[in-house]
């Protein structure tokens, strides 16, 4: 076998590999959707791998006003857009101060941050709770924002400050001579530049964000201010057996995420893999 029958064979093995794996990835997907359109005594009486004899829909109507997604869904959008608006534009504003402008207080102020990483949200939760319910906000929206955001932040400004810090000073500092004040600095110069590293931020932060269901679920007591975490969570107590309204429920749920990955997935793929480099 020569030099090049062994680079055809190496890439068809590769190839071989990544369609198994995206089979893996995949398949669950298909199924769960499959089966969202059986009822559930079909479900239970035929074969789990067998297609719908008649595709039912009417799971979905019923699990979407059963689950109230509509409000839900709301709720969810706006959580996750503010938070990853917050945390991106926050962050990256933090991490050029820490990275290019220089006090004493930098390195305390930077550490603080930082070590909200170390922080798990179980460790947190109760005191979390305590705090948000003796300043008035419990089970309202500013509650349930305020601390998502500062939950994101320290890995955005952990992030922004690595990246920024790459940034030669030379720019800073030219632009500074011409007269330029920082906020322009940033916004004109530094945030752009960042784009790769914000991205990152941005696919890390909207995916917390939108799956997170345990402090919600604590911090909001009333269907209008939760999010679809919780009513996809309605159909695993009283419905647990009600397996084509749960699967309808998970395609309501997931749906908006597989969206986000096919309009952004070139950004997505940038940022990871820039992210992975200056990160």
């Amino acid at each position: 076998m020569d030099v090049r029958e062994g680079h055809i064979a190496s890439r068809i093995l590769i190839y071989i590999v990544m369609a198994f794996f995206t089979v893996l990835a995949i398949y669950p997907l298909l199924w769960l959707v499959v089966q969202s359109f059986k009822t559930t005594q079909e479900y239970l009486t035929t074969s789990k791998l067998a297609l719908p004899k008649l595709w039912f829909t009417g799971n979905y109507p019923w699990a979407w006003k059963y689950g109230k997604f509509g409000i839900l869904l709301f709720n969810s959008v706006l959580y996750t857009g503010a938070t990853v608006l917050s945390v991106v534009v926050l962050g990256f504003m933090a991490g050029f101060a820490f990275a290019k402008i220089k006090s004493r207080a930098t390195g305390i102020l930077h550490g603080s941050f930082i070590v909200g990483i170390l922080l798990t949200l179980q460790s947190i939760m109760v005191p979390l709770f305590l705090m948000v319910n003796a300043v008035g906000l419990y089970d309202t929206k500013p509650g349930v924002l305020i601390p998502y955001i500062g939950l994101g932040l320290p890995m955005g400004i952990y992030l922004g400050t690595e990246f920024i810090r790459s940034i030669p000073d030379a720019l800073v500092e030219s632009a500074r001579i011409d007269g330029a004040r920082y906020l322009s600095i940033f916004s004109k110069i530094i945030f752009p530049m960042t784009a790769p590293v914000a991205m990152t931020v941005a696919i890390l932060t909207f995916t917390g964000t939108w799956n997170e269901f345990m402090l919600i679920n604590i911090l909001t007591s009333n269907d209008i201010n939760k999010s679809i975490p919780v009513g996809i969570s309605r159909f695993s107590g009283t419905l647990a057996s009600d397996y084509g309204k749960q699967f309808s429920a998970l395609v309501i749920g997931m749906t908006p995420m597989v969206v986000f990955y096919l309009v952004f997935r070139k950004q997505i793929t940038k940022g990871v893999a820039a992210g992975a480099v200056k990160g």
